[in-house]
């Protein structure tokens, strides 16, 4: 069984479906991706380097920017991704 679900095609990020620990090798489609620090389940990973600035695909959609330099086996989160789709802990700009 598969430990990182990829679901569409443009996707450069899956979701672990179990913890992964860092250190330890994934396979997904025909390549094998080594994590690089502990990803909790139900959370993102990088399947490939993903540039300052550029979108992070999940599902074929973009569903944030990267915020710094992500590297392939990356955990994906909030530290290093900004939602285009709005945060509720940012209203009104303030924070």
């Amino acid at each position: 069984m598969n430990s990182i679900l990829k679901i569409h095609e443009k996707d450069n990020v899956a979701t672990c479906i179990r913890l992964l620990r860092a250190g330890e090798s994934v396979s997904f489609d025909t390549k094998n991706l080594s994590v690089k620090e502990d990803i909790p389940i139900y959370h993102k990973i990088a399947l490939c380097d993903i540039p300052l600035h550029d979108p992070v695909y999940k599902y074929g959609q973009i569903i944030g920017l990267a915020t710094k330099d992500i590297q392939a086996g990356d955990y994906v989160h909030i530290h290093n991704i900004e939602s285009t789709r709005g945060r509720g802990d940012k209203k009104g700009g303030t924070q």
